[in-house]
């Protein structure tokens, strides 16, 4: 027997066989599908402008393999891997930002703000001033570095257990630790090195490659499962560790999964687009309050990242006369939104 209700913004269901029940929330995935409407739209555009202007039209067909071969390589070879780069990084980032704010139950939390994108850059840094980066890549050394990064705030705000409160801590040490060792590299570099050190930093999806999409892919397919998997246990950490663990959530194994698992997105995001400014930070705000949700929801934060990141490309090709990397126009949009959260903070008694 199946049961099914509809109660204004939520629908209710319960399955005989197989046993499964469930509720879900209409406003959430309504905005989900807007999100994933808007990026797509996004994505088709920023692919029409180039040397080569072309249409929405041309650009769907040579992507499904129609049009001429000229248009083909442009769009598939040229401009596909630019836009997937884009797409994917949204994504990694807007889902990393929704696992450590929820996780640290904080909206200031965020891989940009707790060290693994500085921990990236420093790597980068250093494969490019000491001249080991040309084998290992930047990809490469971008993902060592917020992995390692991560798993270094873990460990030094373990005492016990851990906590928010500590991650954020911690993490704001090791930030601090990591760009000056970034300012110390740079200017003990030559300037050819600081100059190709610089292109990454800011965030950048110029001269994106196939090598650039394939393991931000991989790592897609395997860790967003993954993080979707743990998050049935997210709403009850948003509670605090003694009721989530009394409701039965084993809390340190799921937060440590958690917190690897928005650290590896992070990290294979920032290795292939390089640390795209405050799009962790402000994705799962926007989507949280789209949704009206208590928290961030996941796939909308998601989807928020990708339209962040790939709106912020085509402004940043298109509002001035050279081309801007996408990072500095995630800047210059973000930055107000931190201030506005913690000036927020602040008059809720949250914000020290």
């Amino acid at each position: 027997m199946s049961l099914l209700q509809v109660r204004r913004d939520r629908v209710t269901f319960r399955l005989a066989k197989p046993a499964v029940s469930g509720r879900i929330r209409l406003r959430p995935v309504a905005v989900s599908l807007v999100l994933a409407v808007l990026a797509f739209a996004l994505f088709c555009v920023g692919m029409t402008i180039g040397d080569v202007p072309l249409s929405v039209s041309d650009v769907l067909s040579a992507v499904f393999g129609g049009g001429d071969s000229g248009t083909g390589y442009i769009v598939r070879e040229l401009r596909l891997p630019r836009a997937l780069t884009g797409l994917l990084a949204g994504l990694a980032f807007g889902a990393s930002g929704a696992v450590f704010q929820t996780v640290t139950r904080n909206p200031l939390a965020s891989p940009d703000m707790i060290g693994i994108n500085a921990g990236a850059a420093t790597a980068v840094v250093a494969g490019i001033s000491f001249g080991f980066g040309g084998g290992l890549g930047t990809t490469t050394l971008g993902l060592l570095g917020g992995l390692l990064t991560g798993l270094l705030v873990y460990v030094l705000a373990w005492r016990r257990g851990t906590t928010g409160y500590r991650i954020i801590l911690v993490g704001i040490g090791i930030f601090a630790m990591c760009t000056s060792l970034t300012d110390y590299l740079l200017s003990r570099a030559q300037i050819t090195e600081a100059q190709a050190s610089m292109g990454w930093l800011v965030g950048n999806l110029a001269n994106r490659g196939w090598e650039h999409v394939v393991p931000l892919a991989g790592a897609l397919v395997v860790l967003l499962p993954l993080v979707l998997a743990l998050s049935r246990w997210m709403r009850t950490l948003q509670l605090g560790d003694d009721v989530a663990a009394g409701l039965g959530t084993p809390v340190q194994p799921v937060r440590l999964g958690l917190l690897l698992a928005g650290a590896g997105l992070v990290a294979f995001a920032t290795a292939s687009a390089g640390p795209v400014s405050f799009v962790a930070l402000t994705a799962p705000q926007i989507a949280q309050r789209l949704a009206r949700q208590a928290s961030p929801p996941l796939t909308a934060s998601a989807l928020t990242g990708a339209v962040v990141v790939l709106g912020g490309d085509l402004l940043a090709r298109t509002v001035t006369a050279s081309p801007l990397p996408v990072g500095i126009v995630t800047g210059a949009l973000g930055a107000p939104l931190l201030l506005w959260l913690l000036a927020r903070a602040n008059r809720s008694g949250s914000g020290g």
